[in-house]
């Protein structure tokens, strides 16, 4: 668990909502539950500190900003929820395009 500085908040990666991954690219082949993904979701060695006015950001990065989480509230411990938004990730159609292989070489497998 992270160690909080002042003024800080515990948050939590989540799984994309239906705000965030609606309309989001998801190559042929491949289940639309699968664009709900981001890498880092489940962590909760997460901290955030609150802007000036109080409200935590709308935004959280990692990976040079290849990868957005999108902050959707709090949950019922209190904690600030960033749901995974694909459509502001730019490494998404990438990183789906290697799922479409993956599947495309299960198919073709289970075929043989």
């Amino acid at each position: 668990m992270a160690t909080l500085l002042r003024g800080e908040v515990r948050a939590i990666l989540q799984p994309a909502g239906h705000a965030q991954y609606k309309g989001a690219y998801c190559p042929p082949g491949v289940p639309f539950a699968q664009v709900r993904r981001g890498p880092f979701d489940g962590k909760t060695d997460v901290a955030v500190r609150p802007d000036a006015d109080g409200s935590l950001p709308a935004h959280m990065t990692f990976g040079g900003g290849s990868v957005v989480y999108e902050y959707d509230g709090r949950d019922k411990s209190g904690r600030a929820v960033y749901r995974y938004a694909p459509r502001l990730s730019p490494s998404h159609r990438t990183v789906m395009d290697g799922v479409a292989e993956v599947y495309a070489e299960h198919t073709l497998k289970g075929k043989r």
